[in-house]
């Protein structure tokens, strides 16, 4: 079960109750962000506060007298999908994450929701590259997931995209980095999915990443081997970043709105 303590964010950017309008227009513009929970000074959640509670209010204003009492929160231990329920039928964007003593741990938003269901390295996409191996190569394989050094891993892909790579560099600032998925071989790490997610962290100084780890017996070569030598590719540094070419996805969406 996907969990909300899987994808929310703990970077978490809140009020107190006596911060004014003022302050909260102010933290709008730092974070580029239009909500916030309210918290007390041993980080109790008490309220939240939206762009339209401040809507003609004056600057001076305290935040206790617009902010929203009546909330609804999640917990980590949360299905993300009930989460995802509580959010379309309550008509909020965001919840406020809290633990048994009502501190904020965390928020999910709906874009978490959504980024949940895209590029996510769950069980079952392991499992399905695990039986393809194992039935072209017919070879036993094993799954472990633990963390690998960026410096240890050589690259399948030759280039990644500076546009997805700013995305990947927020979302790991927010805490948000999803484990990375590893083939190895006779103690070679070859990195077969999350490229900008191991460029961006490597750009942050991150040294190491969660992973998936298949782990396939030294006597077959796989196909992405041939690639690797053909290209040269010996390490993450050796990846191209496309600075002046959008990404596929994001070209093909662009194209389609003009």
């Amino acid at each position: 079960m996907v969990k909300v303590a899987d994808y929310m964010t703990r970077k978490v950017y809140t009020l107190k109750p006596n911060s004014t309008v003022a302050d909260a227009i102010q933290l709008m513009k730092k974070t580029k962000h239009d909500s916030f929970p309210v918290v007390d000074d041993d980080n109790r959640l008490v309220g939240y506060v939206s762009a339209v509670d401040i809507v003609g209010k004056t600057l001076e204003t305290k935040i206790e007298e617009v902010m929203s009492r009546e909330l609804y929160v999640a917990r980590e231990f949360m299905s993300l999908r009930d989460a995802a329920r509580v959010m379309f039928r309550s008509g909020h964007s965001k919840l406020p994450v809290v633990d048994e003593n009502n501190r904020v741990v965390g928020i999910i938003s709906n874009a978490d929701v959504i980024r949940s269901q895209i590029e996510r390295a769950n069980p079952e996409k392991i499992e399905k590259l695990r039986k393809t191996i194992e039935k072209v190569h017919g070879v036993s394989t094993l799954i472990k997931k633990e963390k690998v050094e960026i410096a240890r891993l050589i690259p399948t892909q030759s280039k990644v995209y500076a546009d997805e790579l700013k995305g990947r560099i927020e979302e790991i600032k927010r805490g948000l980095a999803e484990p990375i998925v590893v083939v190895e071989k006779d103690s070679r790490l070859y990195l077969v999915d999350g490229h900008h997610r191991v460029v961006a962290a490597m750009k942050l100084g991150i040294k190491e990443l969660d992973a998936y780890i298949i782990l396939v017996p030294p006597n077959i070569e796989l196909g992405f081997e041939k690639l690797v030598k053909r290209l040269g590719l010996k390490s993450v540094k050796d990846m191209e970043i496309v600075e002046d070419v959008s990404h596929p996805l994001v070209e093909i969406t662009f194209r389609n709105l003009r």
